[in-house]
């Protein structure tokens, strides 16, 4: 046997050990949390905490924002819920004004317009500071969130321990395309499979930016972090999910995922976007991977088999499929070990997905590996060599420490808050329908 033939060989069966005793392990605490639902049991009205919903958007498609508002509005929950949605200077201002104007004369929906754009982080933190609920849940402007999300995850957070819950995301342009076929049952699986077996050590390491959940009290004590995050010295503009939830762990608070609380989340339907959209991610799990590190002894073992896995495996499937393909290129003989590996390592993870979502149409997502193989592993790679990029690939790059002084219009109801700068100081809701002028760095 040769030395590509051998390096493949070895390299295939380190990653088939590592992905089987990951993967087993990954299972079986994701089955031990399946049956862990909620209580149906509701506090009364008072007893349940104030929730501000923040919406950042940007250049957003109309009838998209408009679905994302109404099932806001639709929400179930008994307690006091305030919403902020906060466009981030998009250029098609004049096509979304009829959906904040209908959504301005709701009490409860705060409309705050950026005059140029700042970033989903900025936009964010914005809102955050003129808001003052007890818990705060961020939601993506192209997400639907069910009518009893907000209730399924105050509920979670009544354990103070909790800093942050997450809810399972399913792709709401599912029949689309293939594509968004695959990335509905991926989204299953990372929610299902690994957050679920995170969340069994109160460690879910990234909870997903669609709908996510978080306590105001430990969000404030991490915003100076959160807005300023420095990479080699580059302000980093994406991956905000990840790094806020990193933030989080790191000052000792549990991290959640609740499953029976469903957003539905457009997904790229072509493979351009699709990359675009796993680079940017790609960076953000490196970078706070490395941040997170410190962490793993202090989260439990399986923790670490979890970086480890999630890190490790692709570098060794890569070096295993190059030094395969070199193979058959050089010696013009097919590295058959190696596919025989993939082909049964794929179609057992498949079983396994069909089986505990009782769903056969998990079988399909053996598609998504010749993607994986000859799409992602390359974008992975890049990422690792780039990671000092912070371009956003999907939409303009922002300066996040930015110091100019920038104007925002709020269209009213809207909570005003001193010139201190400080969150839940502001004052009354006001009535009617007024556009104000707002300086930013006084909220």
């Amino acid at each position: 046997m040769n030395l590509l033939a051998t390096t493949s060989t070895v390299a295939i069966s380190c990653y088939a050990l590592l992905s089987t005793v990951y993967k087993s392990a990954q299972a079986i605490y994701a089955m031990k949390s399946d049956g862990q639902a909620l209580s149906d049991d509701v506090p009364d009205a008072g007893a349940l905490p104030s929730v501000d919903i923040i919406v950042p958007c940007f250049n957003e498609n109309p009838q998209t924002l408009s679905a994302c508002l109404e099932a806001i509005a639709k929400q179930s929950y008994s307690g006091t819920v305030q919403v902020y949605v906060v466009d981030d200077g998009s250029s098609n201002r004049d096509a979304v004004r009829p959906v904040y104007d209908a959504y301005a004369r709701d009490p409860r929906f705060n409309i705050i317009l950026e005059r140029k754009n700042v970033g989903k982080r900025k936009a964010q933190i914005t809102a955050i500071r003129r808001s003052h609920g007890a818990l705060v849940l961020n939601v993506d402007s192209d997400t639907m969130i069910a009518a009893d999300v907000v209730t399924k995850l105050a509920l979670k957070m009544h354990d103070p321990a909790i800093g942050a819950a997450m809810g399972q995301l399913t792709a709401s342009n599912r029949d689309d395309t293939w594509l968004t076929k695959l990335i509905d049952m991926e989204y299953w699986l990372a929610c299902n499979e690994e957050r679920a077996a995170q969340a069994r050590f109160g460690a879910v390491m990234c909870c997903c930016g669609p709908c996510a959940m978080y306590r105001r009290s430990a969000l404030l004590s991490l915003l100076d972090q959160y807005e300023t995050q420095l990479f080699r010295g580059k302000p980093s503009d994406f991956g905000e999910d990840r790094h806020l939830t990193i933030l989080m762990l790191q000052a000792g608070f549990r991290t959640e995922y609740v499953p029976d609380a469903i957003a539905a989340t457009v997904v790229p339907d072509r493979l351009g976007p699709y990359l675009r959209q796993q680079l940017r991610w790609a960076r953000s799990t490196f970078r706070d991977t490395l941040l997170s590190l410190h962490l793993l002894p202090g989260l439990g073992r399986y923790l670490t088999l979890d970086v480890v896995g999630q890190n490790l495996g692709p570098l060794l499937l890569a070096l295993s499929l190059l030094t395969g393909l070199a193979q058959l290129a050089f010696t013009v003989t097919i590295p058959w070990f190696t596919v025989v590996t993939i082909a049964s390592m794929t179609m057992v993870r498949c079983c396994v997905a069909a089986f505990r979502a009782r769903e056969i149409r998990f079988l399909g997502f053996s598609l998504h590996t010749p993607i994986n193989l000859f799409l992602l592993l390359s974008v992975k790679a890049y990422a690792l060599c780039t990671l000092s990029n912070s371009d956003w690939l999907s939409r303009k790059s922002t300066n996040s420490t930015d110091k100019a002084r920038e104007n925002v219009i709020s269209l009213n109801p809207v909570v005003e808050a001193n010139a201190t700068g400080v969150a839940g100081s502001g004052g009354p809701i006001r009535k009617g329908s007024v556009t104000r002028f707002v300086d930013v760095e006084d909220v």
